[in-house]
């Protein structure tokens, strides 16, 4: 297991995707502001920082708890970019992208949890 939570490579991809997902979100509406740009920002940030909270708990039972919690969040972050693009504000391309992303992480982070509960 590594050694600190920066080690870990969900975490630096996870951190990426909410980089990305600032980024992206900056040509939303404003109206949209305090309504999907601020949910989809907080599910995406919320991703690598369950990630470094859990890590930093020293349990496994605990490290898993807060992979569990990230998967959610990816899940959310999915959900708020496909909705995102049904209503034109994030591009066919950029979705497609978002949904890539977040299947790799995704992956990683499913096998993540299977080996901390072994």
């Amino acid at each position: 297991m590594s050694s600190t939570f920066r080690d870990l490579i969900v975490w630096q991809k996870s951190k990426a995707l909410a980089r990305k997902i600032y980024s992206l979100t900056k040509n939303f509406p404003k109206e949209e502001v305090f309504g999907l740009t601020s949910q989809i920002r907080r599910a995406a940030v919320s991703i690598p920082a369950n990630i470094a909270e859990g890590k930093g708990r020293g349990t496994q039972k605990d490290f898993c708890h807060f992979l569990v919690q990230a998967r959610g969040s990816l899940f959310e972050v999915e959900t708020l970019a496909e909705l995102a693009s049904d209503l034109a504000y994030l591009p066919a391309p950029d979705q497609k992208q978002i949904q890539e992303d977040c299947d790799e992480i995704g992956r990683m982070l499913n096998e993540l949890i299977n080996s901390t509960k072994s």
